[in-house]
């Protein structure tokens, strides 16, 4: 009898019914149980999985429903033109990025942007110059963009087309966003925003403001990530009359010409509870996390992080839909979030310091008071770890642009042998997912030590092949940035 591991597999962890402090924001279908048309939705879900029939238009030429759709998503976010993604914030990040720059424009890159952002500035042939991150000593994890680096950047490459920025952070912290704009708007260098985890700003005066009213050039929000749409859904907003055009394409381009009625219905329905409940049911939701947040505080060793504890890190604003549940030093996030899902909770993702939730106006109080009483039950002697500390480390000499690597002659090297190369991959510690070092940039001693001291202290490193790293089959010269 063949196996079915996906299925089963799915069909294994539904069947837990373990409490989603993680996304979807649908929380396991609750989502649109609480509307007519969502339980309708749901009662024919696998009946709307349908194709471009008669009365169900065309989403790469829409001339009826969903051309209504898009206006109304429109209007609701205040873009001068909104789009549907299917295929998730990943191809929004490609289609902004392939929009707004042509080959060779150089783009100031924050340097704790998705992997997508990397993969479209070698796909656009651009030429990155990078932003730092400052790394929070409390939280033990980046924070935000460098506003200071980013000033000295900025003054250094006026020339440059754009700026990408992350906002929020997957911890939830938002950057002074809309003095980057201000800033960048000096130079006319347009503002692109991965607001992947930011759907539901600006719904409500207690989240931050919204990338799309701070008037950024193209942003894109996931959906599914805080709002009540299915996985691989997301929204384009676009700012810049001129680039409509291109993005009109680039839509159409990155998407499937077979889009799923799936997505789109549940993305047509996250827009309209937003705009119907929304702000009503964020101020229930907000109210119900601060109360429990302060509670949690009162247990010795755990802290949800709030603005003033990390006022001092370039914090302008944090998303109170979300925990950032601190531990003291000493004690592991890693093991906190393995106790919490030994108790039928899932998180969103662990640090060595640190475990993200993520909720939604679905979350019931019944979960948040069992997350509660769970933390408080939690026996912090069994979490203890060696002490571990990110590390701040400068951005590494840049030898080739990443686009250029491709071509060249690769090798493995054993790490410890890598001094002086020039790097063929990015080398990503996850968590935080801040590269250590680009591909095309040198390994210097720094770099190296900084390699070293994450692999030693087991740190998930994407990039490297157990002790090996692959390079470029010359040297880039130079020990020190």
């Amino acid at each position: 009898m063949s196996e079915l591991p996906i299925l089963e597999g799915i069909l294994k962890y539904v069947e837990k019914d373990n409490i989603r402090f993680c996304t979807p924001g649908h929380k396991g279908g609750r989502g649109f149980l609480n509307t007519p048309i969502g339980k309708e939705f749901m009662e024919h879900f696998l009946a709307c999985d349908i194709t471009e029939v008669e009365g169900t238009d065309n989403l790469h030429n829409p001339q009826g429903i969903i051309k209504k759709s898009l206006e109304l998503l429109t209007k609701f976010y205040g873009s001068k033109k909104s789009y549907f993604l299917v295929n998730g914030s990943t191809s929004g990040n490609l289609i902004m990025m392939f929009s707004s720059f042509k080959e060779g424009d150089k783009v100031l890159i924050e340097r704790n942007c998705h992997r997508s952002i990397f993969n479209a500035i070698i796909m656009r042939k651009l030429k990155p110059v990078y932003v730092n991150n400052k790394v929070s000593d409390k939280l033990n994890a980046p924070v935000c963009i460098d506003l200071e680096h980013f000033l000295k950047v900025l003054d250094e490459n006026k020339d440059a087309k754009g700026i990408v920025v992350t906002y929020p952070n997957y911890y939830g912290m938002c950057c002074n966003l809309k003095y980057v704009i201000e800033q960048a708007r000096k130079y006319d260098i347009k503002v692109l925003v991965d607001a992947a985890h930011g759907a539901h700003f600006g719904i409500h005066k207690d989240l931050p403001k919204s990338a799309v009213k701070l008037n950024a050039d193209m942003v894109v929000t996931s959906t599914h990530k805080t709002l009540s749409s299915l996985t691989q859904t997301s929204y384009l907003h676009v700012n810049n009359k001129e680039d409509i055009e291109k993005a009109d394409f680039y839509v159409s381009a990155f998407s499937s010409t077979s889009p799923s009625y799936l997505f789109l219905g549940s993305m047509d329905y996250a827009r309209y509870y937003l705009e119907t409940c929304g702000e009503k049911e964020y101020e229930k939701l907000l109210s119900m996390l601060n109360f429990y947040r302060n509670k949690i505080n009162l247990i010795e060793g755990i802290n949800v992080i709030s603005k003033d504890d990390v006022k001092q890190s370039s914090i302008y604003d944090i998303d109170n839909t979300r925990y950032v549940i601190n531990l003291e030093k000493g004690y592991s996030g890693y093991l906190l979030g393995d106790y919490l899902r030994e108790n039928n909770i899932d998180v969103e993702m662990s640090d060595h310091s640190n475990v993200v939730l993520i909720f939604s106006p679905f979350n019931e109080e019944w979960e948040i008071k069992k997350l509660y009483n769970v933390l408080r039950e939690c026996d912090l002697n069994k979490l203890k770890i060696e002490e571990f500390n990110l590390l701040n480390y400068d951005i590494p000499l840049m030898a080739y642009m990443p686009f250029e690597v491709m071509d060249k002659k690769k090798e493995y090297v054993n790490i410890k042998n890598s001094l002086g190369r020039i790097s063929a991959v990015n080398v990503v510690p996850y968590p935080p997912g801040v590269p250590i070092i680009n591909m095309g940039e040198v390994i210097s001693d720094r770099i190296l030590n900084a390699i070293c001291y994450y692999k030693d202290r087991g740190v998930d490193i994407l990039g490297l092949e157990e002790n090996k790293i692959e390079v470029i089959d010359e040297f880039g010269g130079g020990r020190n940035e």
